[in-house]
């Protein structure tokens, strides 16, 4: 074995009790969906204004798709926080911010400037964050015990 290999070992060692444990792995979904969250409440509790959000992005009948996004926004979440079809969540989640980027963040539409660059910045960023969503949802469904907050007790060998 040679010493970088050892060295990696030895580090992920290290690494492991801490960002192996339930608790991080908690806060990292509660991260991923912290916007959608975020989101979704601001738009339940104004739903004015999550109405004027549709109106601005063309999606009519603004009600419906208020709703429907609000729903969306917060029942996948929950579903990726508890656990519970939590590949599902992650999914719907996914394809939900590549449409609502597509939508919204156009831009190789606008002219050369700052405004520009922040949209790209943003453009690419949501689409890390749906890959993220796309990796818990890979992970979920390769392997049913990740669906648990803590790791799942060792198989019983008969006495």
């Amino acid at each position: 074995m040679n010493a970088t290999f050892q060295w990696e070992r030895r580090l992920a060692g290290l690494a492991r009790p801490l960002f192996g444990s339930g608790v991080v792995r908690f806060l990292a979904y509660l991260g991923l969906c912290a916007a959608y969250l975020q989101g979704g409440w601001v738009k339940l509790t104004d739903f004015p204004g999550a109405l004027r959000e549709m109106a601005h992005f063309g999606l009519a009948p603004e009600p419906l798709f208020a709703v429907l996004v609000i729903a969306l926004e917060l029942v996948a979440s929950g579903l990726i926080l508890s656990g519970r079809l939590r590949w599902l969540g992650a999914v719907a989640l996914a394809g939900f911010t590549l449409a609502a980027t597509g939508l919204a963040l156009r831009y190789w539409e606008m002219p050369a400037g700052q405004e520009r660059f922040m949209a790209a910045n943003a453009f690419f960023e949501h689409l890390g964050l749906a890959g993220g969503l796309l990796l818990v949802a890979w992970l979920d469904l390769r392997t049913p015990a990740a669906a648990t907050l803590t790791r799942p007790e060792a198989p019983r060998t008969p006495a």
